[in-house]
Parts: C-alpha cells; sequence; structure tokens
C-alpha cells in the first residue's frame, strides 16, 4: 500500500515546505496583480497575437509635437509588424478588434498618484472586444510626461522607447511570470563599467547636484547636462552611452510620484524605479538611485 505524503515524518514535511513555497508564490502574484491593477496582461496568446497584429500608431488631436516625434521614431526603428499611423476617430472605430495593436499615449495609465497628479503614458496594447482602453491587454507602458504637461524635452527619448517596446515583447514571449512580478524592474542591470551615463543636470536631486556628490557613491564616469546637450549626444549614437529620462510633477508641487529610466540607444532598458516624492525625499534622481546602479 502506498504511504500518504502527509502521514509520512519526511515526505510530509516535504509537502508542507512546499505548501508554504506555493502559497507565499501565490501571495507574491496577488501583490503583483494589487501593483499594476488597472492594467490587464496580455496572456500567452495574446503575446502570440502580436506578432500577426497591424500595429496602429494612434496620434493625439489638433498640433501635437508627440505625433511628430512618434512618426518619425516607428518610421526608422519599428520592425516588428506592419504598422500604420492613424487619428483618434479611427482608433474609436478599431479599438475593439484584436488583429490592431495599438500605440497609444494613457492618462493615468498605471495607478492614480498619491498626490493627485495624473501622467500620461506611452503604450503598447491590443484590441479588446470591451472598447475600453484600461481593459485592453498591455504590454508595455513607459511614463512620458505629468498629465497637462506642455514640454517637449522626451523627443530623444521616442527611439529607444520604440525600439524597446519590441524588446520587451519578446522577452514576455520568454519570461512572462518574472515580467509579472517585477515590472519594468525585470529589466533593472548592475555594473556600468565602461558606459558613460548622461544626466539631465536639471532633473537631479539636491542630494546628488554636484559631480563631488555624485562620485561619493557612484564610481562609473558620467556626464550632468541639459537637454539639448543630451539630444546631440544621443543623436550621434555611441555604444558606450546610457542616458537618463527622468518623469516628475510639475515643479514645486511637493507631491506626487517621479520615474527614473535609463536607456541605451539600442532600446536596452538598464534601470526603472519610481517613489513617492516626500519633504524627505525629494523629486529627481538622487543618491539611492546612483547606489542602486553602480
Amino acid at each position: 500500500m502506498k504511504q500518504s505524503a502527509i502521514s509520512s515524518p519526511v515526505t510530509g514535511l516535504t509537502t508542507r515546505i512546499l505548501f508554504k513555497k506555493y502559497a507565499l508564490l501565490f501571495s507574491v502574484v496577488l501583490i503583483s496583480m494589487e501593483v499594476f491593477a488597472g492594467t490587464t496582461l496580455p496572456s500567452r496568446q495574446q503575446i502570440g497575437m502580436f506578432r500577426d497584429s497591424k500595429t496602429c500608431v494612434v496620434f493625439e488631436d489638433g498640433v501635437s509635437l508627440y505625433n511628430a516625434y512618434i512618426k518619425d521614431a516607428v518610421q526608422k526603428y519599428w520592425k516588428s509588424t506592419n504598422y500604420e499611423f492613424i487619428d483618434q476617430t479611427e482608433f474609436s472605430k478599431r479599438k475593439t478588434d484584436s488583429k490592431y495593436s495599438f500605440i497609444v499615449l494613457m492618462d493615468g495609465a498605471l495607478d492614480k498618484d498619491p498626490g493627485g497628479i495624473r501622467y500620461s503614458y506611452i503604450s503598447l496594447v491590443l484590441g479588446d472586444a470591451s472598447g475600453i482602453l484600461a481593459k485592453m491587454p498591455e504590454y508595455c507602458s513607459i511614463p512620458l510626461t505629468y498629465s497637462g504637461d506642455n514640454g517637449t524635452d522626451y523627443e530623444y527619448i521616442m527611439p529607444s522607447v520604440v525600439k524597446f517596446m519590441q524588446i520587451h515583447v519578446k522577452n514576455l514571449e520568454k519570461d512572462r511570470l518574472s515580467i509579472s512580478l517585477s515590472g519594468l524592474k525585470f529589466y533593472n542591470k548592475s555594473g556600468y563599467k565602461g558606459k558613460v551615463l548622461l544626466l539631465n543636470k536639471e532633473k537631479i536631486a539636491a542630494n546628488a547636484d554636484s559631480p563631488d556628490k555624485i562620485r561619493k557613491v557612484y564610481p562609473g564616469s558620467f556626464k550632468l547636462l541639459s537637454v539639448t546637450e543630451i539630444q546631440e549626444e544621443v543623436a550621434a549614437n555611441e555604444s558606450d552611452m546610457l542616458f537618463l529620462f527622468h518623469v516628475g510633477p510639475p515643479q514645486n508641487t511637493g507631491a506626487g510620484k517621479c520615474f527614473e529610466m535609463i536607456f541605451d540607444t539600442e532600446g536596452n532598458l538598464y534601470y526603472y524605479n519610481f517613489r513617492k516624492i516626500t519633504n524627505d525625499n525629494a523629486d529627481g534622481f538622487n543618491l539611492n538611485d546612483f547606489k542602486k546602479i553602480r
């Protein structure tokens, strides 16, 4: 007669350990689902559907520099699927059809900011029968600006974002579970040896706003530059170059969240982090961020 695993001292212990292990994993998954509430991670089938979709790049209404930036980047760097540029009216007609994927700006796509500030994300989603943007299977969302920001300092990031979206879908095919648990932090890397990090000097926190402060915690090469200078260096497309992209709330709000991303020109994401802004933890890339990437 086969002995019950639960009644056996040895195998019963193993079973209890396995129960605890899978219970912990299940709780982590639930936490992950809560963190990413408001988004719908695509199933394996929907990830496969992307390859056969036609990607519609949705323009914003009116005159928008975003439209010019995304059009240029897609024409140069989108390789994964056939694509088409459409307006909001056409998007309304097609968004319920899963034969289409969409690159579209989503307002407050991930979750509501604790300071009541909303952010715009450039997102890659699949058409869904609900027709509700927030319910569309979402392959990727990258914070771009806070809502209402008419700034144009994200032009240099567009090529890398378009490349990254395509990299990310391939990684979803291979490692969906890890990405579902970690989000974009799945890509966080350490050791930037041999790379020059370009930093927007306007987006550095007060505790790291000089070369001397940074060098105390970060041993790598870096440059503190203006947005224009970063754009010029990124355009040179040097292989040893990384650059910071920061998204935060309007100046002097003292509330909200900030997002920190580091890309290379090939679309590889090296660092992603976001945090709540407080009086003791002000906006901007700070010394704790530098400590995480050294």
